[in-house]
């Protein structure tokens, strides 16, 4: 097979020095600033957006990314998923290995950010060399707002319902209309950080990191006292057992494949930067929270129903502690919204044109302003659509696993060399405009992939018919990626000019 990628005579990531010059000729330069002026500091609103972040505008070191993604991991989601596993009749010992085992994906999410300081640019810039010019505003930006809002909708839903019971739980009563304003207020705190950027981020992690962690810690002192250490789940067949386990493991999955935007937090970092490093704090930040908040729900599980963790906890915490814990639930969902909005405006600017032109500011409150409009509907004028929301939402791990795994594979097989100026270039002279704008390798691997994905789903509103033939087991969050990278590979050493190994990325320095 052999796919003609590009109609000219290019490599697929420029040298250094051609790249220069090419990106004078084809890359607008970025407005001049004033020397004393900073466009990434904390207080002040970030002023990049999608655009190539030079050298001297770099700086930070690797470790803050670690608060980075603790903040925004340390959430009650994990706690519910925990539970999650119970209710599926797994026992403790099990449900523990599969949460272990799950997460492991955040080492992924750890690779896709060490794309970061060698761009100097978002994760949805770096997609142009996958996916295209044009096909990243397919594949990249235009799933990436979808799926962006549709987390921003469930964060601001769960932060809104947790501020009302806090409410009524201190005894502060609303007068009628009033979970509007409460609705505004929520959406107000989800958002207005991400506006500010960048360093306002970076600055405020460690603060909620440390305020949630103390109350979790509190929680796990309860949680672990009444915990059934010898609970024992009923028996199942063994075919049963081992389709559930794989359905646990995918539910398990969906978190850190949901995370493809580790760049957009590591771009600002130098470009000498350890990959080591950037990798690991990412990976950490995000696994350590997700397996430490989930093995609490594992033990909540053998003393409590969870089928509804925001009541049943009250069995197991003292009364004092049942306000702090709905606290826990707005805060999480908060801090958690921070990075979505954040991300999601970077996608919602990538897709070009006017939008392209739009302030990265302005692309997180348009982009806020939208969830926060139709979370009114679920939350206020349908209520029982919210759980319909919720489990459509479990089958963007259909189309994230693969997303995941095809940038996984680019930036094994172009070695992390990517020119944040040339792919900032959008013109049909772009070395990332490939044929007619598309790079046919990612996109036919993303739509075999997520329809393989598709049809190995098991979800609460729908059973793929492989899973279905498969007592139930979801393969979804294994398959998907496998396919999307092994095929992406394959397909990416037969095109144009790949096929001449003489003319593919060289490696200029070890992945370390």
């Amino acid at each position: 097979m052999s796919i003609d990628a590009y109609p000219r005579s290019a490599d697929a990531v420029p040298p250094p020095a051609a790249a220069a010059v090419a990106a004078e000729s084809s890359v607008t330069p970025p407005v001049a600033r004033a020397p004393h002026l900073e466009v990434d500091a904390a207080g002040v609103i970030e002023t990049r957006g999608t655009d190539f972040i030079p050298e001297n505008e770099r700086h930070g070191k690797p470790r803050e990314l670690f608060w980075v993604w603790m903040s925004a991991n340390v959430v009650y989601l994990y706690f519910v998923i925990g539970g999650v596993l119970m209710l599926l009749g797994l026992g403790i010992w099990e449900s523990l290995a599969v949460v272990v085992l799950g997460n492991l994906w955040w080492i992924a999410v750890g690779w896709l950010a060490i794309s970061g300081p060698a761009s100097g640019t978002p994760s949805v810039t770096v997609m142009r060399s996958m996916f295209g010019v044009r096909g990243n505003k397919v594949f990249g930006a235009g799933l990436g707002v979808a799926i962006g809002i549709f987390f921003e909708i469930i964060n601001i839903a769960f932060a809104t319902l947790a501020s009302l019971a806090l409410l009524d739980h201190i005894g502060i009563p609303l007068p009628d209309g009033a979970e509007w304003a409460v609705l505004a207020v929520v959406a107000v705190l989800s958002f207005g950080i991400s506006v500010y950027g960048h360093a306002t981020i970076i600055r405020l992690s460690p603060i909620f990191t440390a305020a949630l962690a103390v109350c979790f810690v509190l929680l796990a002192v309860f949680v672990f006292g009444a915990a059934d250490y010898s609970y024992q789940p009923a028996p199942l067949p063994t075919a049963d057992h081992w389709g559930l386990l794989v359905l646990g493991f995918a539910i398990v999955a969906a978190n850190p494949l949901s995370w493809g935007t580790g760049a957009d937090y590591a771009r600002y970092l130098p470009a000498s930067v350890s990959k080591k490093a950037v990798m690991g704090w990412t990976a950490l930040g995000g696994f350590i929270p997700a397996v430490a908040i989930a093995a609490l729900g594992v033990f909540a599980g053998s003393a409590v129903d969870m089928t509804d963790p925001q009541i049943s906890i009250a069995a197991i915490v003292p009364a004092w502690f049942y306000p702090i814990f709905l606290f826990v639930i707005v805060l999480g969902s908060i801090t958690n919204n921070v990075l979505c909005a954040y991300s999601t405006g970077l996608y919602f600017q990538a897709l070009g044109g006017r939008i392209g032109r739009i302030p990265r500011a302005w692309t997180v409150v348009i982009t806020g302003l939208i969830a926060t409009a139709i979370t009114a509907y679920p939350l206020f004028i349908a209520p029982d659509f919210l759980d319909t929301f919720s489990a459509a939402l479990e089958l963007s791990v259909t189309v994230l696993g693969p997303l995941v795994a095809v940038y996984a594979v680019d930036i094994v097989v172009r070695r992390n060399r990517y020119d944040g100026l040339a792919l900032n270039d959008e013109s049909r002279q772009s070395p990332f405009w490939y044929s007619h704008g598309v790079f046919w390798p990612g996109a036919i691997a993303m739509v075999v992939a997520t329809t393989i994905a598709v049809l190995m789903a098991n979800t609460t509103l729908y059973v793929g018919p492989i899973a279905a033939a498969l007592a139930g087991a979801d393969f979804s969050a294994i398959a998907g990626p496998l396919v999307a990278g092994g095929l992406y590979a394959v397909l990416w050493y037969r095109t144009t000019p790949y096929r001449d190994a003489s003319r593919r990325p060289a490696e200029l320095e070890p992945i370390a």
